[in-house]
């Protein structure tokens, strides 16, 4: 049986600390307020269940080759990343001209997803370690793949939330406030590809 207690502690934590997809939502939130950025928020989300559903039925595949990928991916999201702090960073004001809003669509928030090693490693690792011990139709993996998404959705919602919240103050602050989210995104970025840790050897 499912061990709901580590299973659920694992899941809150990795969705609801910093990483892209809530770092996204909380500057897409604070520029055009959340209701604007729910279409953002439905792509996240339905990238997530591809990747869930993915990690599911190819768990033991991915597991195996992860070790060779996985520095590929991480520079592949890393170069992602990069760029979408880059475009944080240079914008100013929220509005068409400037292209702000194709940082806020559905289309954004999904590709994300499929450039992101954090989801990617998230989903192999609690689906082998959570998930497929346990429960292996068709029926019990795309349930998990869809609640392991609803959690994802939860997670970056409350973030927009906070950065709807206080859209006035970050309008205010905007050019520090898109510099800092641009730097600890690609800090995240950095983290996840690994350079870190080539460099401690």
């Amino acid at each position: 049986m499912l061990e709901l207690v580590p299973f659920l502690s694992y899941v809150l934590v990795v969705t609801f600390t910093p990483g892209p997809n809530n770092i996204m939502s909380m500057v897409n939130a604070g520029k055009f307020g959340f209701r604007k950025t729910f279409k953002f928020l439905l792509g996240i989300f339905t990238g997530f269940v591809v990747i869930m559903v993915l990690c599911s039925y190819f768990n033991l595949l991915l597991f195996n080759i992860i070790p060779r990928v996985k520095f590929f991916m991480g520079i592949v999201g890393a170069v992602y990343m990069t760029y979408l702090a880059v475009r944080i960073m240079k914008s100013d004001k929220p509005g068409h001209g400037d292209g702000n809003m194709a940082l806020n669509s559905f289309f954004t928030g999904m590709t994300l997803q499929f450039a992101n090693p954090k989801v990617i490693l998230y989903g192999i690792t609690v689906v082998s370690n959570f998930i497929i011990p346990y429960y292996k139709t068709n029926a019990a993996l795309i349930m998990f793949s869809v609640l392991l998404a609803l959690v994802a959705l939860i997670a970056t919602s409350c973030w927009a939330l906070f950065g709807a919240v206080f859209q006035r103050f970050l309008s205010k602050y905007r050019k520090a406030f898109n510099i800092a989210m641009g730097l600890l995104l690609i800090y995240s970025a950095i983290s996840i590809c690994g350079i870190t840790h080539l460099l401690q050897k």
